[in-house]
């Protein structure tokens, strides 16, 4: 057996974490009576969605230091820790927040690998699998109107549903409905069949269902949507800052907006041979006889799941069209980050964070029916629980 894989050996972490002091920045808030608290933030796919939606982000907290990096250049009024979440206490965080009584949403996008099928170390007993305690001390502390947990779909079988009992437990103790749904991110308009699984807790006075989709199978938004027309192309190790073209449709339209200037648009420093075997890779087609999920990717089609690809990430998808890995713009776009969100940290990092976030649009749809339902307006949408015997 290759020791790389064996789950016995403790597992290789990113020397990008902090797993010293924690490091805290404290900024001031514009005062809003909808406050996102982002716990496990990466570089802020929910802080994102929540803002587009009509929150304030308050307080993001991450343990790799580039993703706080991110959040702090994007999200000017936002806090900031970064740090192990185990070394912070949830008691010292409440004077980063500024609203006091107002509606607090906090979400958690929990650490995945122990839950991960692409991850070929997955076990269930992975210690960061149990992190999910760390986000039930801050609910507990900040009794917020409601709390989101976000994870890989291998969460809902994972230790013989232990995980998805025990997290809708705990969070129903604290004082909260809790509503399950797996989530397929191209319903949302997302050029992505990224599948996530939520729990959303909300308070027993609110009633929630999950927001309608917006998109379906004949108008799924593709690669080609996202990432062919107005963005220039790329020779291999290339960078360009300005555009090639206005957007060329409404997705393009929708992530531009007023973006002047084009950043994270740079190729990866390919050798020749990984050059030619994109060349020669039909699109859809994988890369690697032995990585099946490594593809060049069919413009006509939304991409599979972006991942974050481990402390040293290759590059993942072949561009549909030209013969080198995604940009981090392009990767962003994927995720439907605006071209407006700067990517820190270079194009590895870059490869972490945007593999690692959750797409935005969908944390837009689901803080927008939050914040419907705190304003006591009728939601509209689905229950969307999926009961154990679907998932087994």
């Amino acid at each position: 057996m290759d020791d790389a894989w064996d789950i016995s050996r403790k597992v290789e972490e990113n020397v990008y974490f902090n797993f010293g002091s924690p490091v805290i920045e404290n900024r001031k808030s514009k005062n809003n009576p909808f406050v996102h608290i982002d716990l496990f933030s990466g570089c802020g796919g929910f802080s994102c969605g929540f803002e587009q939606s009509g929150f304030v982000t308050e307080l993001a907290i991450d343990i790799h230091k580039p993703s706080i990096e991110t959040i702090r250049k994007n999200h000017k009024n936002t806090s900031t820790i970064c740090g192990d979440i185990r070394k912070i206490k949830p008691k010292d965080c409440k004077k980063l927040i500024t609203t006091g009584k107002s509606n607090i949403v906090i979400t958690a996008g929990v650490p995945c690998q122990g839950f991960s099928r692409s991850n070929r170390k997955q076990h269930d007993d992975d210690e960061r699998n149990f992190y999910f305690r760390e986000f039930l001390k801050f609910v507990e502390e900040f009794n917020p109107s409601a709390v989101i947990v976000e994870n890989v779909s291998g969460i809902a079988k994972a230790k013989e549903g232990y995980f998805l009992k025990t997290i809708s437990n705990e969070i129903s103790k604290l004082g909260y409905k809790v509503h399950t749904n797996l989530i397929n991110s191209a319903e949302y308009g997302v050029p992505q069949t990224r599948r996530r699984f939520f729990f959303v807790g909300v308070k027993k006075k609110y009633e929630w269902l999950f927001p309608p989709k917006t998109h379906s199978r004949e108008n799924f938004n593709t690669v080609g949507d996202a990432i062919l027309g107005d963005l220039p192309p790329l020779n291999n190790n290339q960078s360009k800052n300005s555009y090639k073209s206005a957007p060329k449709n409404p997705l393009q339209l929708r992530l531009r907006k007023d973006c002047k200037e084009l950043t994270n648009h740079l190729s990866p420093n390919h050798p020749q041979a990984t050059i030619e075997m994109i060349k020669n890779t039909k699109p859809g087609d994988p890369m690697y006889k032995k990585f099946k999920q490594r593809i060049r990717l069919n413009k006509n089609l939304p991409s599979p799941t972006q991942v974050c690809g481990g402390i040293r990430p290759q590059f993942q998808f072949g561009h549909p069209t030209q013969s080198r890995g995604l940009s981090i713009r392009e990767r962003a776009r994927i995720q439907t980050f605006p071209d407006s969100y700067e990517i820190v940290g270079g194009i590895t990092q870059g490869r972490v964070q945007t593999g690692n976030a959750v797409p935005v649009l969908v944390a837009k749809a689901l803080s927008k029916q939050l914040k419907k339902m705190f304003e006591g307006k009728r939601l509209k949408g689905f229950r969307g629980d999926l009961i154990q015997e679907d998932l087994f």
